[in-house]
């Protein structure tokens, strides 16, 4: 099993490889946003399903959107009214955002913190992520490590002291998708977190 310490699984995503590691919801499949087509090919996953940019703050992840000083200031509410958690906001991507984060559509991305702490001191070392969750594309979510381990054999694996393989992680629902649409929400994927606009 390709398990590793959480500082050599920071260093395989620095030098470009796919990671998994657990979150709030359900265990992440993760890359650097340049590397984001790896993830496509590593789980199946068709060009129509964007993947999300998770953080460790609001201000690593503002760089990557952009919107009117009235937008920006509505977002920035949303997001820490419910950042750390289960949402997503789709929002408008910047020039920063790889075009393979989101193929059908570059101009937007979905950005979210999560509310792990493995995660998120991953993310704090290794910036924003690329991600998506730990499974073939179509299948359910992976739960444990050791099913993870057993699907994607050149996956870096995070290996913890503090993490029983028979353990699942999160709460196994994947996160509320709310696009912001120009005026208001559209909650693309209903999720544990209502948003109230």
């Amino acid at each position: 099993m390709p398990k590793v310490t959480q500082t050599e699984l920071i260093e395989a995503a620095k030098m470009g490889q796919v990671v998994s590691f657990p979150t709030d919801t359900v265990p992440a499949l993760a890359a650097l946003p340049q590397n984001a087509a790896l993830i496509f090919a590593t789980k199946k996953r068709p060009p129509d399903k964007p993947l999300i940019l998770m953080g460790a703050s609001i201000e690593a992840l503002w760089q990557y959107i952009q919107g009117t000083p009235e937008e920006l200031a509505l977002w920035q509410q949303i997001a820490e009214s419910y950042w750390p958690g289960s949402l997503t906001l789709v929002l408008p991507a910047s020039s920063l955002v790889p075009a393979a984060m989101n193929p059908l559509d570059p101009t937007t991305i979905g950005v979210r913190i999560p509310n792990h702490p493995i995660a998120q001191a991953i993310l704090a070392e290794t910036g924003c992520l690329a991600t998506t969750s730990a499974n073939r594309s179509g299948q359910p979510p992976l739960e444990t490590m050791t099913a993870i381990a057993a699907n994607f054999p050149d996956v870096r694996i995070l290996d913890d002291i503090n993490l029983n393989d028979k353990d699942k992680f999160g709460s196994g629902q994947p996160s509320t998708v709310a696009k912001w649409t120009g005026k208001a929400w559209e909650i693309l994927r209903q999720g544990s977190v209502f948003l109230q606009s």
